[in-house]
């Protein structure tokens, strides 16, 4: 490698070299004549392209919902869970948008989502911290179809909760129509007196379940009365031909 030493650096390719930068200086390498791949290459670089798309619908699907500031590396966490994963969706439940910080920091008791589209939240107490006046729970269910990379629609519902008090049971209802997967992330932010928290530490966003599509119901098959045929070879005592009802 040869370090620049121009007074304008670059990144990236310029014919046949590659400019990059590393700790903080700038360095060139020439780019290969040719690039051999074997067959165990080529299928992990497959897998890399599926499952880095699939991440990308994920993202682009709850960012515009967030309130919260996602760390620096959670892009290439999602990526390694998703190829890791392969098409079994559910492995992603428990992902953090923000590493520093997970839901159960304040929730002991993790919600839970039924079958029929309700996100239940479990009584209990709810931790508190000094100078935390409330919590804000913001709930985001998107319905993503991983084959088509298409999100069919998404709801928010947002809950302010008081940290002094215990936390009754609530139910929330997802009415997410479409077809796909049920992704629901579980955002929680600590609100002081004059806003939210800008401390990491009191900032959580989790894919807290991912539910598979429902499978359509057919309807029911139709059945039509047994119909009768004539059977070859058989002695006739009449001038017609006997007709035989099959059982």
């Amino acid at each position: 490698m040869a370090k620049q030493m121009s007074i304008i650096p670059f990144t990236g390719k310029l014919g046949p070299l590659i400019g990059y930068k590393r700790n903080g200086n700038y360095f060139l390498r020439s780019m290969p004549e040719s690039v051999r791949q074997t067959t165990a290459t080529r299928r992990a670089s497959r897998r890399f392209g599926i499952a880095s798309r699939k991440a990308a619908f994920i993202r682009h699907a709850f960012y515009p919902h967030l309130d919260i500031h996602c760390d620096g590396g959670h892009i290439n966490r999602l990526n390694r869970i998703l190829i890791a994963a392969g098409d079994h969706h559910a492995a992603i439940t428990g992902f953090r948008f923000n590493q520093h910080t997970g839901v159960d920091r304040f929730f002991t008791v993790a919600p839970r989502l039924f079958r029929n589209g309700i996100l239940n939240i479990p009584a209990q107490t709810i931790a508190g911290y000094k100078g935390i006046a409330a919590l804000e729970v913001k709930v985001i269910a998107t319905r993503i179809d991983f084959k088509s990379g298409q999100a069919a629609g998404s709801e928010t519902v947002t809950l302010m909760i008081d940290p002094d008090t215990p936390l009754q049971e609530t139910n929330v209802s997802l009415d997410v129509p479409g077809q796909g997967s049920l992704v629901v992330v579980f955002q929680v932010r600590a609100m002081y007196k004059d806003g939210p928290s800008g401390n990491r530490q009191y900032m959580a966003a989790d894919i807290i379940a991912v539910a598979a599509p429902q499978v359509p119901k057919y309807a029911k098959k139709r059945t039509y009365p047994k119909r009768t045929r004539l059977l070859p070879n058989l002695t006739y005592t009449h001038a017609y031909p006997a007709i035989i009802q099959l059982e």
